[in-house]
């Protein structure tokens, strides 16, 4: 059986600010308490935390990934955050079985909060993975690879290991799905992205808005070739990839 492989968010992490390469770094260090809340009057349980970005984008991301994703597999999901996105893809999808991560243990546990809360029978417990860490943790066959909001707040070395894992794992065929915002041409899409950016720079000069041409360039060393880039809401973008050439 082929294996499909999510990355959403965090898909690596250090101890210091150069190597908190992760969108959970992100939330603790640029802008979790104004991002993500603990428990609210819906959520009495402490240890599953609510993004509103997530609740926000959860349902548009899922229109594309059920158009381009295949319809069965196992779905590892990578930097799932606070374990929402699981929760809502797993629900939608259930003929595939998802497989959440995350490096940060916070995050984990509010992955697994999520997981009980939810009672999906395919929605597994969540694991630690690096992506930069070499070999992968996941079978070496794999039929999608999706990545949301990671690669801008990460370095490009991030984007660059995550194209190359893409490269050796996916089947023929397979699809590689990322989103977040994107510069097209070297220029924003939107003043609230250019303002996004200048942000993200100050925090950490080595995460950025990155540009779509130089994200496309990777996929083509990999043998991965982008199929569309699909606009979405609050100027950001989805971009698909397909494996070929195996």
């Amino acid at each position: 059986m082929a294996v499909l492989l999510v990355l959403t968010g965090n898909a690596i992490a250090g101890s210091l600010l150069d190597l908190c390469l992760s969108r959970a770094y992100a939330r603790q260090h640029f802008t979790w308490k104004y991002t993500v809340s603990p428990n609210n009057a819906d959520n009495p349980d402490t240890l599953r935390r609510v993004a509103p970005a997530a609740e926000r984008n959860r349902g548009p991301i899922l229109d594309v990934l059920s158009r381009v994703l295949p319809k069965a597999g196992v779905v590892l999901e990578i930097a799932s955050g606070t374990g929402q996105h699981a929760v809502h893809f797993a629900a939608a999808l259930p003929t595939v079985t998802w497989q959440p991560s995350d490096p940060d243990a916070a995050s984990r546990a509010s992955i697994d909060a999520w997981r009980k809360h939810a009672s999906l029978a395919n929605l597994n417990a969540p694991i630690a993975l690096d992506v930069r860490s070499a070999p992968w943790p996941v079978p070496d066959s794999l039929a999608a690879i999706v990545c949301i909001n990671m690669i801008h707040i990460a370095p490009w070395e991030a984007a660059e290991a995550l194209f190359q894992g893409a490269g050796e794992r996916l089947t023929n065929d397979g699809v590689l799905f990322l989103y977040g915002p994107y510069k097209r041409d070297g220029a924003h899409t939107a003043p609230s992205n250019e303002a996004f950016d200048h942000q993200l720079r100050v925090t950490n000069p080595a995460w950025g808005v990155r540009n779509m041409e130089d994200v496309v360039q990777l996929g083509r060393a990999a043998n991965l070739w982008m199929e569309e880039p699909v606009p979405m809401p609050a100027n950001n973008f989805c971009l698909i990839f397909r494996r070929t050439g195996i």
